[in-house]
């Protein structure tokens, strides 16, 4: 099977940037939202990637118009019936995730895949929604996917060689670094990550350092290229409570538990950059 045309679930922060790398790359690709307004932005912000690398001298204003012309958008899930690769990039909710994948199911065609972003969710879980399981498998891209390098390929106990070695394809042809990672909370790089963070904020709450100097403590010890606080906010603390509550469902590991201090920030609307207020308050220059 050969791979020609992707459809990506979600023109939000993720999906935006996995259609752009796959239009990039050379595929027909169609992007989807649940209303115009959303879409609208989502093919704004896509827009606005390229021309940026444009004005870095990355690409030129050809290049810019031949992946954009590569690029639809659509609000209704049934236009999705010609894709050989679905890649599915909505919010981190095992429930929406799977009322998805049924609808996709029965939809795409039956010999293609059917891939899901998420980030720490169940992949086996998301593929029991569907009479393809075998053809289910997960890509977590890293945020911003134009920039990050990394492409985690999430393999359940369902998946077949063929479909991991289609979707190996479709990443090399990104241009990602790939690894393959077995179906179990957080994968390789959030089962590493998440403890990580979680430290962080429990390190901050209890008055041991100052956020500055945990931080910088961290880039200038451990040779990170950001501080845990500061990765935090930029991800979004919403986000990663979502990720940490995930993860504790399953494992039951009191080092995924989110502390109290990250509820009560998210409780007051600081989910970090995106919001501008975290750890760091991003309203001040």
């Amino acid at each position: 099977m050969e791979i020609k045309k992707i459809g990506v679930m979600g023109c939000g922060l993720m999906g935006c940037g996995i259609a752009e790398v796959s239009a990039k790359a050379g595929y027909d690709v169609l992007v989807s939202e649940i209303n115009q307004n959303l879409l609208d932005k989502g093919m704004q912000a896509i827009d606005e990637s390229l021309a940026r690398a444009v004005k870095a001298g990355k690409m030129t204003d050809a290049d810019k118009a031949t992946v954009l012309q590569r690029i639809k958008g659509t609000i209704k899930i049934a236009d999705f019936g010609d894709r050989d690769l679905m890649i599915e990039a909505a919010v981190e909710n095992l429930e929406l995730k799977k009322k998805i994948f049924t609808e996709l199911d029965t939809i795409v065609p039956k010999d293609s895949i059917l891939a899901t972003n998420t980030s720490c969710l169940s992949v086996i879980a998301i593929a029991s929604a569907t009479k393809r399981q075998d053809k289910v498998v997960g890509m977590h891209f890293f945020n911003p996917v134009p920039v990050m390098k990394l492409l985690e390929l999430v393999r359940t106990v369902a998946t077949s060689e063929e479909t991991l070695a289609e979707a190996k394809k479709v990443g090399e042809k990104l241009g990602k670094s790939i690894i393959v990672a077995p179906d179990v909370p957080g994968f390789i790089v959030n089962r590493l990550l998440m403890p990580h963070l979680i430290e962080a904020f429990k390190s901050y709450e209890s008055g041991l350092a100052s956020r500055e100097d945990i931080d910088k403590g961290v880039q200038l010890g451990l040779g990170y290229p950001m501080g845990p606080l500061a990765l935090a906010d930029y991800v979004g603390l919403d986000t990663i409570v979502m990720i940490g509550d995930a993860m504790f469902e399953e494992t039951k590991d009191s080092h995924m538990a989110i502390p109290v201090i990250l509820r009560k920030m998210v409780a007051a609307g600081w989910y970090g950059r995106k919001s501008g207020k975290g750890f760091y308050d991003y309203t001040k220059k």
